[in-house]
C-alpha cells in the first residue's frame, strides 16, 4: 500500500522530493547561521522536512517555502533555550599563500576572530540576513521571501548590521 499519496494530500513523492531538494540547503544554512553547528542545522533541517511531509495535507503549497523557515526558526530556537551560541566561521575570502609573512598571518588571524566575534554579538535578526546576503549570495528580495519579510525590513536590518560592523571593526564591510 502506498501511503505517499493519500487522498486529501497537498503534496505527493514527487512533489515533496522536489520541495526539499530546492530548499533544503538554504533551510541547513538558516540554520547553520543561528546555532553555529553544522551537524545539529542538518539534523534540524531534516525535522523540519520531516514536519512537512507529516502535516503535507494542511499545507498551502504557495506558503510551504516560509512554513519551511518558520519551522526551522521555531525547532533553532527551542534548541537555543538550551545552549549559549557559540559560531566558528572560517575566512572564506582570503587566500592564505606560502609568501604572506608571519606578521600578516597573525594580522588576518586576530582580524577574523575579531570579525567572528562582532559578527556573533549582533542581534540575531541582523546577523541572519547579514550572513544570508553575504554568505550565501542572497538579494534582499530572497531574503525577504524567505524569511516572509518586506524587502525595507531586510534594508534595515542590513543597514543596522553593518552599521555595527563598521563601527566595532572600523573598517567598511
Amino acid at each position: 500500500m502506498d501511503n505517499n499519496n493519500r487522498s486529501g494530500d497537498k503534496f505527493d513523492k514527487t512533489e515533496f522530493e522536489n520541495l526539499f531538494n530546492e530548499n533544503y540547503e538554504s533551510v541547513r544554512n538558516f540554520i547553520y547561521y543561528k546555532t553555529g553547528d553544522i551537524q545539529l542545522a542538518e539534523d534540524i533541517s531534516q525535522d523540519v522536512f520531516i514536519k512537512i511531509w507529516e502535516r503535507r495535507s494542511e499545507i498551502i503549497p504557495e506558503k510551504v517555502k516560509y512554513l519551511c523557515f518558520t519551522i526551522a526558526n521555531n525547532l533553532s530556537l527551542n534548541y537555543l533555550k538550551h545552549l549559549k551560541i557559540v559560531y566558528n566561521f572560517k575566512n572564506a575570502f582570503i587566500e592564505r599563500h606560502e609568501f604572506e609573512s608571519p606578521e600578516h598571518l597573525l594580522i588576518q588571524k586576530e582580524f577574523d576572530l575579531k570579525l567572528q566575534e562582532v559578527i556573533s554579538e549582533l542581534p540575531e535578526k541582523q546577523r541572519i540576513v547579514f550572513l544570508m546576503n553575504r554568505i550565501d549570495k542572497l538579494t534582499y528580495n530572497e531574503i525577504a521571501d524567505r524569511l516572509g519579510l518586506s524587502v525595507k525590513a531586510i534594508e534595515k536590518r542590513m543597514s543596522q548590521a553593518l552599521k555595527e560592523l563598521n563601527t566595532k571593526l572600523q573598517v567598511k564591510v
